[in-house]
């Protein structure tokens, strides 16, 4: 199944003096884009669509020059002239790179890449700065289950805001972690048909007109996620990722023994819910960027969610 993974962002809040694409924002030896593609690789998927946007020829020759040195162990000899590599990375990964727009949107740029996946009943899709232990084949079984169109991760943002509701007159009624309240964020990891393109106009923004589209017709799903999800999206984040993977134990890392998830999804309504493997301050937490929407769950017996 191919995997489009979106590389266009400018990373205003977190590019340093080097000038680099989000994308290419390391996490220890490799950049983000790279434990991202590893772990579709990981689960058997290996053909890539970059949509290229600001900085696209930095991205391209990243890869044109790849070092498998970095990231694996080696035998040198014969005074430098014979490299032997203990394992590979990328041998057996197929990465087509495709201009996508400097200024493009998000639906915009899956728009742009329709030709390189117009012969796929359905294929997969992701945001380039977000890392997760997701179990993707429970989540492509779950879509299975289903009548959609599209797919997409909802997780609990954990922030250390708080919910305030009050009446008109201003008397507060409530107020609580939001990390305790039913609101969701849109965390990427999409599964599409190809028929998404039929819902896409030009211009259009993914998880607004389209996704409502969809919506509306009762096409659209999401696998409700509570174990570890991160996103990059400024300095901090960058350092807690880092922090993370020095510890030995970065839970994205599936490739890893020892990494993978505990849990797969979140329990039905009713049922008591088990903690995740991996604690997270509300520093380490979740990040609701512009581009992800956040979710409201509906009461008890109205599984509809709706997208704000």
């Amino acid at each position: 199944m191919k995997v489009v993974l979106f590389c266009g962002g400018l990373g205003l809040r977190i590019r340093d003096a080097e000038n680099i694409p989000k994308p290419l924002v390391t996490i220890g030896y490799r950049p983000i884009l790279w434990h991202v593609m590893k772990y579709y690789a990981h689960f058997g998927h290996k053909d890539f669509v970059l949509c290229l946007g600001y900085r696209g020829d930095a991205v391209k020759n990243y890869f044109l020059n790849y070092d498998e040195c970095l990231s694996n162990d080696f035998t040198l000899s014969e005074g430098g002239r014979k490299l032997e590599l203990a394992a590979s990375d990328i041998h057996d990964w197929k990465i087509t790179f495709v201009d996508t727009g400097l200024a493009s949107n998000i639906g915009q740029r899956l728009k742009a890449i329709e030709p390189y996946v117009k012969n796929e009943p359905e294929f997969l899709a992701n945001y380039s700065d977000g890392l997760s232990n997701l179990p993707l084949p429970a989540q492509l079984e779950h879509f299975h289950q289903r009548d959609a169109i599209a797919s997409f991760v909802s997780v609990k943002p954990q922030l250390s805001y708080h919910v305030v509701r009050s009446e008109p007159n201003g008397r507060v009624t409530a107020i609580d972690d939001m990390i305790k309240t039913p609101l969701r964020i849109n965390g990427g990891y999409f599964i599409f048909k190809r028929e998404i393109f039929a819902y896409i106009n030009e211009g259009e923004e993914l998880v607004h007109q389209p996704f409502h589209r969809l919506l509306d017709e009762g096409r659209l799903t999401t696998y409700e996620y509570d174990d570890f999800w991160m996103s990059m999206d400024t300095f901090k984040d960058r350092q807690q990722l880092e922090d993370i993977y020095e510890s030995g134990r970065a839970p994205w890392e599936v490739w890893n023994a020892g990494t993978a998830p505990r849990a797969v999804a979140r329990p039905a309504a009713g049922t008591p819910a088990t903690s995740g493997q991996y604690e997270l301050s509300a520093a380490q937490g979740l990040h609701m960027a512009g581009r992800r929407s956040a979710l409201h769950a509906a009461p008890a017996g109205q599984r509809q969610d709706r997208l704000i």
